[in-house]
């Protein structure tokens, strides 16, 4: 008989509070069953992957009504229990309870996994976490991280007595209302046993703390997360944190766009610190950091959309990193430390170490006899009276783009003045690409 014509149920079976499930997905988790069964009663023991194609699984109920109840509901549902989107068959078990199938979630232990369900990442601090958690005991350490299942907690107590009155009391129970952002509507904590006994923390950040070493190092690039309180917007999503880093992406590459362009680019808003620009996804994109984050949000809110050069070519889409100091180890026409005034304390890249001889066509480096750059045109929407100025490092092109191509050219904005077509580039202007 197929598996489709099988009846969902056997009713021929004694009732026992340990049901048999089969048919479910491929390695089915334990957290999988026990959201399946969990309306029907509390689940206090499972043992999943069984069979040979490890698609049968038991769950041990606590009581035998609460098994009969989810028996009794799917057989008289036109839904029918289904975990991934497959049908799952029940049936009770001959067993009447699951013996030596404790998993180490069960093993009462000192450290408590915590999956905060129904949240992000930023919607709750780890203060908020100390807070809930020390009611019960001295909390030792915390570690939050994110994985499938959600974003999570391990947190370390003094002992496993401890640990237990905080699980008991906590486990399915939710967040008090005013400790959690006005956007977050439901949190609930799922707490089990972690395998661990003493958690390994080497920074004080907004992921991570140690609270019975007051000596341990702060990570200033972590901390920053405990300045950036989430944001909604009005249509009630929240907002990506800032940064004083933009990841900038770009589309349409019809000419090259080195360290040099973008920072004529960008530094319209204020002083570039650092450039690096690297391939991902079969797409160019760059990282670009300023000192603080009110000069990359004015620089992101005034760029982004906007394309370099005339025509639609090298789009910048805009948004912030997660970065906050940029490692920039070599001196090339993909990465520049613009902070580093002496070059020799960096690698030196690119064609040949960029220190050759210009030849003819190209721009000879830190000639003092170069005139100054023509600034670009304002940008709308910017602060009144900024307007592009010229990179301090020139550039090494040699071939010039198609006549009538400026950088960022926008409405309302001044197109810088070409050479004609095979003339010599002006201080700034990448090849093309092609025809």
């Amino acid at each position: 008989m197929s598996t489709s014509s099988q009846t969902q149920f056997r009713y021929t079976q004694t009732p026992s509070k340990v049901l048999h499930l089969r048919n479910l997905p491929w390695e089915c988790t334990e957290e999988e069953l026990v959201e399946l069964c969990k309306p029907f009663g509390k689940i206090v023991n499972t043992k999943c992957n069984v069979g040979a194609n490890r698609n049968q699984a038991f769950v041990e109920f606590v009581d035998l009504n609460q098994a009969i109840s989810m028996v009794s509901y799917y057989a008289s549902s036109s839904e029918p229990a289904q975990v991934r989107g497959k049908t799952v068959y029940i049936q009770y078990s001959n067993r009447h309870e699951i013996v030596n199938n404790k998993s180490p979630g069960d093993t009462p232990g000192n450290v408590l996994l915590v999956t905060i369900e129904g949240v992000e990442a930023n919607d709750v601090t780890i203060e908020t976490i100390h807070l809930v958690f020390s009611a019960f005991g001295f909390v030792h350490k915390i570690a939050t991280f994110e994985k499938a299942a959600g974003f999570q907690a391990l947190i370390q107590f003094t002992d496993a007595e401890t640990a237990s009155s905080a699980r008991n009391a906590l486990d399915g129970r939710s967040i008090p209302r005013y400790l959690l952002p006005d956007h977050v509507t439901s949190c609930h904590l799922r707490i089990s046993y972690s395998a661990h006994t003493d958690l390994n923390i080497k920074f004080q950040s907004h992921r991570s703390r140690d609270y019975t070493n007051p000596y341990l190092p702060v990570n200033p690039t972590a901390m920053e997360g405990l300045m950036q309180v989430p944001v909604v917007g009005p249509d009630g999503k929240k907002q990506e944190p800032q940064s004083n880093v933009l990841l900038a992406s770009i589309e349409n590459m019809q000419y090259a766009v080195t360290v040099d362009v973008l920072h004529s680019v960008f530094s319209a808003f204020g002083t570039v610190q650092k450039i690096a620009i690297f391939e991902k996804n079969g797409g160019t994109q760059a990282l670009i950091q300023y000192p603080d984050v009110t000069t990359a949000a004015v620089a992101k809110e005034s760029l982004e959309g906007h394309c370099i050069y005339e025509g639609g070519y090298c789009k910048l889409h805009l948004s912030y990193s997660r970065h906050t100091d940029l490692n920039v180890k070599a001196y090339s026409d993909k990465s520049r430390d613009y902070t580093i005034s002496d070059l020799s304390l960096l690698a030196t890249q690119g064609p040949a170490a960029m220190q050759a001889q210009p030849s003819a066509g190209q721009v000879p480096a830190w000639d003092p006899s170069l005139q100054a750059r023509p600034s670009y045109g304002s940008v709308p929407g910017t602060v009144p009276g900024q307007a592009y100025q010229a990179s301090a490092v020139p550039t090494y092109m040699n071939a010039a783009p198609p006549a009538g191509s400026s950088p960022l050219s926008q409405p309302g904005a001044t197109s810088m003045r070409m050479p004609p077509p095979g003339g010599a580039p002006l201080l700034g202007q990448p090849p093309y690409y092609g025809q």
